[in-house]
């Protein structure tokens, strides 16, 4: 099989961006190409996953009160080994652990970066071999470099991301990150291993036709959350309609789904968890990043998602995010309040 050469691979993408740039030093195209090798090693036990003893629960819970997958212990130590062994990464932060890891040797304390990330986003639906992902969000630290990094490092507000991305592992697995110059995917090509560039500058639709949000909540949402719904419901060709309703589970393939085709996804609180169940560091701040870049729009219902000013690592956040259009069509019933 022959490849085709006018078919960029992550590797020449992160390298021709760096010519581009004169006075970049290369640690962020380095970075994100760490994260593609941690990347194709976790999609090939998520391919396998069935055949080898990684399904299942792995007998614990993480911080907050979730039981723990196998595979997300995997995914997790993959992704912090490749980043401690690179050269570009100070520490990171990680959905899966209690604390911040900070990679005190020489040449991390000299890193410009740092990353927060949740390692297997969906990992419920391994066992029914449904997509899941991995979520990443990479910050400048604001620590004297030389030394080690610290919590402050990974406190900062999502506005102050550098790049932000994840992978999905579907019945491909892609790779989408941005940076302030724009939105790329990246498809893996199994024959050779490599990301390949195949969604070159994405833009997030301004209108879509498809809501996500778990209706098994509903009567415990806001009532303002609760009209937004019911008018997605009645939408017909008259009113712009009609709308159709799409929850998978994993907010990799459902946030994935509206940055590509247009809609809107919602995990509002609820009356039992008004902060909602998302976390701010690890999965809003990264998707608001790529969504805004991309054309889109992200709130918690009051604020923009990039300007909320983290207290802690694990804070949880309502999320409203999708095509502008659509948002702002939400924003109607929200401002009501």
């Amino acid at each position: 099989m022959s490849f085709n050469r006018k078919v960029l691979t992550l590797d020449e993408f992160t390298i021709q961006e760096l010519r581009n740039l004169p006075h970049a030093t290369g640690e962020l195209s380095t970075l994100l190409r760490d994260i593609g090798l941690a990347a194709k090693r976790v999609n090939v036990e998520v391919n396998k996953a069935g055949l080898v003893d990684i399904l299942g629960d792995a007998g614990s819970t993480n911080i907050q009160g979730e039981d723990v997958k196998k595979l997300d212990i995997f995914a997790n130590n993959q992704f912090t080994k490749v980043l401690q062994h690179g050269i570009s990464c100070a520490g990171i932060a990680s959905e899966e652990l209690d604390d911040i890891v900070v990679f005190d040797d020489e040449i991390s304390n000299n890193s410009k970066y740092v990353v927060m990330f949740d390692p297997l986003d969906g990992s419920g639906n391994i066992d029914v071999n449904i997509s899941i992902g991995t979520i990443f969000g990479v910050y400048r630290r604001v620590t004297e470099r030389g030394k080690p990094c610290g919590k402050e490092d990974f406190l900062q507000r999502g506005i102050a991301q550098v790049a932000a991305g994840y992978i999905v592992y579907g019945s491909s697995t892609m790779l989408v990150y941005a940076t302030r110059r724009g939105v790329n995917g990246f498809t893996l090509d199994p024959s050779i291993g490599e990301f390949c560039l195949s969604h070159p500058g994405i833009r997030c639709p301004e209108w879509g036709n498809i809501y996500s949000v778990n209706h098994g909540n509903f009567f415990r949402y806001e009532k303002p959350v609760q009209d937004y719904i019911t008018a997605c419901q009645k939408k017909d060709k008259s009113n712009g309609g009609p709308y159709t309703q799409r929850y998978i589970g994993s907010m990799v393939a459902d946030v994935h789904r509206s940055l590509i085709k247009g809609g809107i996804f919602m995990y509002p609180g609820t009356t039992d968890k008004p902060a909602g169940k998302l976390r701010l560091a690890y999965e809003c701040n990264p998707f608001a990043f790529m969504v805004e870049v991309a054309g889109g729009k992200a709130t918690d219902g009051k604020q923009r998602i990039l300007d909320i000013q983290p207290t802690e690592l694990h804070q949880r956040v309502p999320l409203f995010i999708g095509s502008k259009g659509m948002m702002e069509e939400l924003e109607s019933y929200l401002h009501k309040q």
